[in-house]
């Protein structure tokens, strides 16, 4: 059984998207909810704990599914990175980057879309308000998307592109403990519904 701590910020990354093999950052697909009773032990672990809610339908739906008695905080700053023209593109069709160092590939952007250091700096205010809140008001769980999860690693590292070496599954936890001298990182990827 997991245990969600009084100080900690929990990352729930979305259900699987209903991409249809594209691309969606931005591109506004539903969720893929498994049923009731797999979702059971992760409600379970996520009871008491206040949601605070990506504003795209896959990530409201989970929410939903995840909070079905609380209407969630809902803020547009923890969208998904914004891939431009790449958005809605089949991942088939997509550019190969080749090899490429961490720090390069945060900084790689679509035309008309954001780099993940762009993401990051979208998302910080939004997060470190999180962190500062939960401090103050106990736990919290942010249901967004896997470069969200990123985003907040990156921050707790306190180097934005090291968020990329992360795996971030759907419907996995990221947990990272808010204290007075920065953030922890307590888990990540972790997975409570059966895949």
């Amino acid at each position: 059984m997991v245990e969600i701590a009084r100080d900690e910020l929990v990352l729930i990354r979305h259900a699987p998207a209903d991409h249809g093999g594209r691309l969606c950052g931005r591109t506004d697909v539903a969720a893929r909810l498994p049923d009731a009773t797999a979702l059971r032990p992760l409600k379970a672990a996520l009871a008491g704990v206040t949601p605070v809610v990506s504003p795209a339908l896959r990530c409201r739906q989970t929410a939903g599914a995840l909070f079905p008695d609380v209407t969630p905080q809902i803020d547009a700053r923890l969208w998904e990175q914004d891939f431009g023209m790449q958005d809605g593109m089949a991942f088939a069709d997509l550019p190969d980057l080749g090899p490429m160092a961490l720090e390069d590939l945060a900084r790689i952007r679509a035309t008309g879309g954001e780099s993940f250091v762009d993401m990051v700096a979208r998302t910080e205010p939004a997060l470190r308000g999180l962190f500062r809140q939960v401090q103050q008001s106990g736990p919290i769980a942010v249901v967004a998307h896997a470069g969200t999860a990123r985003a907040a690693l990156g921050l707790a590292l306190g180097q934005p592109h090291l968020g990329l070496s992360f795996e971030i599954e759907p419907l996995s936890l990221t947990r990272l403990r808010c204290h007075a001298g920065g953030l922890s990182v307590v888990r990540t990827n972790e997975r409570i519904v059966p895949k």
